[in-house]
């Protein structure tokens, strides 16, 4: 079974916690991270079809985009 994209996230965040902060041998440090890359592999897929999804809902009748960049709203941090 395929991972959805938030169970996939979370589990690399706790890869990447764990290889920042146990003392793993080089062989189990060297296994997690092959399992991280695999992870951020399939987190850049998914991201990549939404990507797709949204620019098929964006397309215009004539089959030409009409996209706009996303903005991050800015937070007031004073």
């Amino acid at each position: 079974m395929e991972l959805n994209f938030e169970e996939a996230l979370a589990k690399l965040e706790a890869i990447v916690e764990t290889l920042e902060s146990a003392e793993l041998t080089l062989d189990a440090a060297l296994e997690t991270f092959e399992e991280g890359i695999q992870l951020s592999r399939l987190c850049t897929k998914k991201l990549e079809e939404a990507e797709i999804r949204v620019q098929k809902l964006l397309a215009t009748e004539d089959g030409d985009f009409e996209t706009e960049p996303f903005e991050v709203p800015s937070v007031d941090q004073g």
